[in-house]
């Protein structure tokens, strides 16, 4: 089993639908059309909404991802409409609340890997490849590749796992040109990111976007960014001065909550059917300084 330990009930909000509750976001479509995105402060680890939450960890994400929609706007359009907060809303949606565009999506995971780490290192260890790509031998945990890959998945349900798919899987199921498309971009923005983190002591392992098309005035489809970017829920980051291949690194993600499970102080088998147990207050604190370091480090800003 898998999901969530305990499924929260949808906000009723005065000319919003509800549309889905996800990990972490909430999806409502406003009576204009648009999409309404709120970010929770859920958390998630091995495929379990976990019952605990992380203060502020939802406007961090929304607040972060809208940096970085800025620092990438030359390379592909976003789908931000406005953070304004519904009338009606509760107040708590404040800061953590996306007004989007209505996008066709396309249902892959675009998946960029600068670094050898999580599902890609196990494949590598088995065939030498990453999603069928043939990598060099001598590759350990943590090792920078020869060059930025395009490893797409499956996007999958709550309580699912997302799966890696070949790039020819993702041609044939959205069309050549929207592959080619997916791929170009994917890697520009990660290589964008990737400078842009390092610069700031950070390396960006690997990191998903999720795409979507528009029709603009000309009647033709552009591909616009959605969901969340380069957040410490949909990358991997880790300290530069402390990067080391061949050893498991220190990051800036979800792993330290990861540990905390796994480990024999939460008495939880991840491999087992039963939920895991809530955080206790010391990892939600821990967890929540890493969002907040992420952020500090990654904008310049200070986090208030």
């Amino acid at each position: 089993m898998s999901g969530f330990v305990v499924k929260p009930e949808p906000q009723q909000v005065p000319g919003l639908v509800h549309l889905h509750t996800g990990k972490v976001r909430d999806l409502y479509r406003n009576e204009a059309g648009d999409l309404v995105m709120v970010a929770s402060d859920r958390t998630s680890a091995y495929d379990w909404v976990l019952p605990s939450v992380i203060p502020d960890k939802g406007r961090i994400l929304t607040q972060l991802s809208l940096w970085w929609f800025d620092q990438l706007q030359d390379l592909v359009p976003h789908h931000v409409l406005s953070t304004d907060v519904p009338a009606g809303a509760p107040a708590d949606w404040a800061g953590r609340t996306l007004v989007c565009k209505s996008l066709r999506m396309v249902p892959v995971e675009c998946v960029a890997r600068g670094y050898l780490t999580g599902s890609g290192l196990v494949e590598y260890r088995e065939s030498r490849t990453v999603c069928g790509l043939a990598l060099p031998e001598g590759l350990v945990n943590g090792s920078e590749l020869p060059g930025p890959i395009f490893t797409p998945a499956t996007k999958a349900a709550v309580g699912d796992h997302d799966e890696n798919v070949s790039y020819e899987e993702v041609a044939r199921q959205v069309g050549a040109e929207t592959a080619a498309l997916l791929r170009q971009t994917t890697l520009a923005v990660y290589g964008r990111a990737r400078d842009i983190a390092r610069d700031r002591g950070i390396v960006l392992a690997d990191t998903k976007f999720e795409f979507g098309y528009e029709t603009v005035a000309d009647g033709q489809d552009r591909l616009v960014i959605a969901d969340e970017v380069l957040t410490p829920d949909s990358s991997r980051f880790w300290p530069a001065s402390s990067w080391e291949p061949g050893r498991a690194q220190p990051s800036f993600d979800k792993q330290f909550i990861r540990d905390w499970l796994t480990s024999d102080a939460s008495g939880w088998d991840p491999g087992s059917d039963s939920p895991p147990p809530a955080l206790p207050q010391e990892i939600v604190d821990a967890s929540r300084a890493k969002y907040v370091e992420a952020y500090e480090r990654l904008t310049g800003l200070t986090w208030s």
